[in-house]
């Protein structure tokens, strides 16, 4: 039995998750997830990766530095997950980082080709550990004409894939995506998508009414009502009626959208706007996932959202023919179920194993995703 971790800092921004795994070298298909621990960033980090991603505010030195400062913060949660347990970190048989997406454009624009970047500087992350680092999972799946992501699907085909039932993982994080896993499908057979927002809408309108950084439990949207014209223009938005495969980020749905529609929305009150932004995002799924059910199906929601209560309570009732349930219902861990991701990427990389969907992503045929340094 030997160790992999993996390292995944999302949309949200709630801070980098760490997950130490349990791999069998030359087994493809046991991964167990040994400890996770999530470091927050510091309200300072957050604000420059915000700046950083936000092309009326990103600045190339700024960028140029911060690539470097992540690498050395994740090597540093790499180190803290280690001591924890008496492990030195090149003890390690690889890390397998996601990196900070600052920006991802997944169809071209004027002047612009389709294509992504995200940072935290995989030499570092190898130096300060001593440890081997795959990492840039979304990179060859878009130069084979793919979107990019999700890049989730291939590990989720792998863990949880069963025979008799229908399974779509719903993670939800600052972004929510799917994946549709057919009762005894081929990898083949898989879908998967964002469906639209997760938390981060919710969680701006809660740094604006109430300066926290997230709902907990849901509270706040519990104690409001739905707000019918508020939550008509969040249904029209284009990316709604889009059909799969498709991606989103925090170009379509973050800050500077809340503020648009909080002008246009001046008179709603705060639980209003949580609560009817709560119920788009569990709309956005509902409306992606309802045409692709089929007979008996499980949705398994992981990701910061399915410790939201009143975001699961509206998914089941959006979807009363699907049993909703989160990923601890199944003895696994909602917060660390990306991070683990990392881990099956990673570990397929070193076989010279291809581990996108092109099903899911468009791609055109599958790759060998990632970039080792050693």
């Amino acid at each position: 039995m030997e160790y992999a971790i993996g390292l995944m800092s999302g949309t949200s921004l709630d801070g980098i998750d760490v997950a130490l795994v349990e791999i069998k070298p030359d087994d493809l298909t046991f991964y167990r997830l040994h400890d996770f621990i999530s470091v927050p960033l510091t309200l300072e980090m957050k604000q420059s990766i915000k700046e950083a991603l936000a092309p009326e505010t990103s600045d190339v030195r700024q960028l140029c530095s911060l690539n470097f400062e992540l690498g050395y913060l994740f090597a540093d949660a790499v180190k803290t997950l280690c001591d924890k347990h008496g492990l030195a970190t090149a003890s390690l048989n690889f890390i397998a980082s996601h990196g900070q997406t600052v920006y991802h454009l997944p169809d071209a624009l004027p002047g612009l080709i389709p294509s992504t970047l995200q940072i935290g500087e995989s030499s570092v992350i190898a130096e300060m550990t001593g440890t081997m680092v795959v990492s840039d999972f979304r990179y060859r799946d878009m130069a084979a004409n793919g979107q990019g992501a999700p890049i989730v699907p291939f590990s989720e085909y792998i863990l949880y894939r069963t025979e008799n039932t229908q399974r779509i993982l719903q993670n939800i994080g600052g972004i929510s995506n799917a994946t549709i896993i057919p009762a005894g499908a081929s990898l083949e057979q898989v879908l998967a998508f964002d469906t639209g927002p997760g938390n981060m809408i919710i969680d701006e309108l809660c740094r604006h009414f109430y300066q926290t950084e997230y709902d907990a439990d849901g509270a706040y949207a519990a104690a409001g009502q739905v707000n019918q014209a508020l939550l008509a223009t969040f249904m029209s938005h284009p990316f709604i009626q889009k059909v799969g495969p498709k991606t989103t980020g925090r170009e379509e749905f973050g800050q500077q959208y809340v503020e648009e529609l909080l002008q246009t929305f001046p008179n709603v009150s705060a639980n209003d706007w949580l609560h009817t932004a709560t119920l788009f995002t569990a709309k956005a799924i509902s409306t992606s996932l309802a045409p692709l059910i089929e007979g008996q199906c499980e949705l398994i929601v992981g990701g910061g959202g399915s410790y939201n209560a009143t975001l699961i309570a509206m998914l089941q009732a959006e979807l009363p023919n699907v049993k909703v349930m989160i990923q601890e219902d199944l003895g696994h861990s909602s917060e660390a179920k990306e991070a683990m991701a990392m881990v099956v990427l990673g570990h397929h990389t070193l076989h010279r194993l291809p581990s996108n969907v092109p099903s899911a992503t468009g791609a055109s045929h599958p790759v060998i995703l990632g970039k080792v340094t050693y």
